[in-house]
């Protein structure tokens, strides 16, 4: 038999006594389906423990929760959340909302799927997917004017300045960028894109398409700036494919393109 707090604490391994605490006060603990609050609660082998989502808690509205379990919190963020935190912004991030650990990263102005880790095995885990590009990522762009080919793939390799801005260089001075486009509709004005990624680097997207002649809807720093009709930037990360790092399952997560982009006239 062992205790409760001592079977949460095997689950969670980098929270701390006080933060599992809460989660039992929180009613966040339930054993064999029952809540529990009691810590000294001694659990035999055939008791089950589980731990409920905090989508039954209230959350940030600019985090709206499609996934969680004991290794990880998967997320919709929102366009204008901060993934982690900066020099000049500590706390509204969506790192610091989740009491998370971040593990890719999401342009402040993007808004769609991201997945944290509750411990740092799993962060690792999980990084080494992305650096070893086993991560499925979907992306969906509106853009200005229409692609000369309605699908196609753009590769080069980009380098980063002082200022964090991202741009084309020669094979020798950056890293290599793969980025796969699908037109899926166009109009007067707009294409919608589905943009798929072989590799992650900073505003790969963004430049790829700029450097292509068609920048993404609102982009200000390598477009046209702010769009009227839109009034954000518009990129979404739609999907997001990966290996659960404890269960070995391909796991897929949406989060619905925004209503913005679906009303806008193209």
């Amino acid at each position: 038999m062992t205790a409760l707090l001592d079977v949460l604490a095997s689950q969670f391994p980098d929270s701390s006594r006080t933060t599992l605490r809460q989660m039992l006060q929180n009613d966040r603990v339930r054993v064999n389906g029952a809540p529990e609050r009691n810590a000294k609660r001694e659990i035999g082998d055939g008791d089950q423990v589980e731990i409920a989502g905090k989508s039954e808690r209230a959350l940030d509205p600019r985090v709206r929760l499609l996934y969680e379990d004991p290794d990880i919190i998967v997320i919709d963020k929102a366009a204008g959340l901060l993934s982690v935190p900066t020099d000049e912004v500590k706390h509204e991030t969506a790192e610091t909302i989740l009491g998370a650990l971040h593990v890719h990263r999401l342009d402040r102005d993007t808004s769609g799927v991201l997945v944290f880790a509750k411990n740092s095995w799993t962060r690792e885990q999980l990084q080494a997917q992305f650096a070893s590009h086993d991560i499925e990522r979907l992306y969906v762009a509106i853009v200005w004017g229409k692609l000369r080919e309605s699908s196609g793939t753009f590769r080069s390799f980009l380098a980063e300045d002082s200022q964090l801005r991202v741009r084309e260089v020669g094979a020798g001075e950056g890293k290599e960028a793969v980025t796969h486009y699908r037109t899926t509709a166009s109009g007067s004005r707009y294409s919608i894109l589905e943009v798929t990624l072989e590799t992650g680097r900073r505003n790969q997207i963004r430049v790829h398409l700029a450097n292509a002649g068609h920048p993404v809807v609102g982009d200000t720093m390598y477009g046209r700036g702010p769009d009227p009709d839109l009034g954000r930037l518009a990129l979404h990360a739609r999907d997001l494919g990966i290996i659960h790092p404890r269960s070995g399952k391909k796991m897929t997560f949406t989060a619905e393109v925004p209503r913005a982009f679906r009303e806008l006239k193209l």
